[in-house]
């Protein structure tokens, strides 16, 4: 069967923006976010938010825990595969790597963090000026190490995938007092959606030309919220998901915003928020046997130091659930997200 060019969401969105083949030039993935696309800086900070253990990377190559919130790959692993860069895009903290690794692919994100500076402190996790912080350090590591010229085209020409705000919501907002007694849901939507702006700013002043702004997904459908919500069933929590939606509007006005005040950008709007909502209502049309609990643990509140190894109940097969832990997706899932289909 000849190859077809099916990547989803993430991927596809900024191809058709950019006008771009499946194998468009690509010279780095540059990532700032939560545990979406942390791949283990949390790792190397005082934090109790951590996934460096098993079983957390029980599929990943050699089957090593890395700090990601997963089985195995995290969705920007596939994404710089998909566009011929290497199958993992390594943590800026990770001491394993350098700036030749980075060079072609980094993460920033830090697990539990947020547009919120306020989000970052709720488990002392690196807040988002401070990913910004890391950036323009590493931007001065680039030029050192591929002279002026190279790096400010490896920059611009760059990928920079922003994948967060869930923990704003349900880490920050819906849990702590402070931002509530500030805000009703819209402002508070409205003040995270100033802060995306003032970030995106930042970066095209730093050279940043393609920028990928992930929405939220159906954060009524983690496991988590599912397993709270026992009054209705354990179904999914429409309210949070009406929040969702709504900030996902918002993020999309941004969107055409920016595309239309910021001279040679382009920003896509990357929306997971569908497809993850038909994928947990009928799993089995996409391969999986179950979506209303995870696969760590008993599957309905684990994550982080919860999800441990010596936990009897884990699933022997991950593939078979939508969710590896209560609030992150199986490599599966994340695969779905954002391969490309052969």
């Amino acid at each position: 069967m000849a190859n077809l060019c099916i990547p989803w969401f993430l991927l596809l969105q900024f191809l058709i923006l950019l006008g771009l083949e499946c194998e468009a030039e690509v010279p780095a993935i540059i990532v700032f976010g939560d545990s979406s696309v942390d791949a283990g800086n949390n790792n190397q900070i005082p934090t109790i938010l951590r996934s460096d253990f098993e079983p957390y990377g029980r599929d990943y190559v050699g089957g090593q825990p890395t700090g990601r919130f997963s089985n195995g790959r995290i969705p920007t692993d596939f994404i710089s595969e998909a566009f011929g860069l290497r199958p993992i895009v390594p943590a800026y903290l990770d001491p394993m790597y350098n700036i030749s690794d980075f060079a072609i692919g980094v993460t920033f994100a830090s697990a539990g963090s947020g547009y919120d500076n306020a989000t970052s402190d709720v488990l002392s996790v690196i807040p988002l000026w401070k990913e910004l912080e890391y950036y323009k350090t590493y931007q001065t590591k680039l030029r050192a190490y591929l002279g002026d010229q190279k790096a400010n085209e490896t920059l611009t020409e760059a990928l920079y995938v922003m994948s967060m705000g869930t923990n704003d919501f349900l880490e920050n907002y819906y849990t702590m007092n402070e931002r509530r007694s500030q805000y009703n849901i819209d402002q508070y939507q409205s003040f995270l959606i100033r802060i995306a702006r003032n970030f995106i700013m930042s970066l095209y002043k730093l050279g940043a030309r393609k920028v990928s702004l992930g929405g939220l997904p159906p954060m009524g459908c983690l496991p988590l919220e599912r397993t709270t919500n026992f009054q209705d069933g354990n179904k999914c929590m429409k309210s949070y998901n009406t929040v969702a939606m709504a900030f996902n509007d918002k993020l999309n006005g941004l969107v055409v915003e920016l595309n239309e005040e910021l001279p040679g950008i382009k920003v896509v709007m990357s929306n997971p928020y569908y497809i993850l909502l038909q994928i947990t209502k009928k799993p089995s049309l996409y391969g999986f046997d179950e979506a209303a609990v995870a696969c760590c643990g008993t599957g309905m509140f684990e994550m982080g130091y919860a999800c441990d190894r010596i936990n009897p109940f884990t699933c022997t097969d991950a593939n078979k659930f939508v969710f590896w832990d209560s609030f992150h997706p199986t490599e599966k899932t994340n695969q779905l997200i954002v391969h490309i289909k052969n």
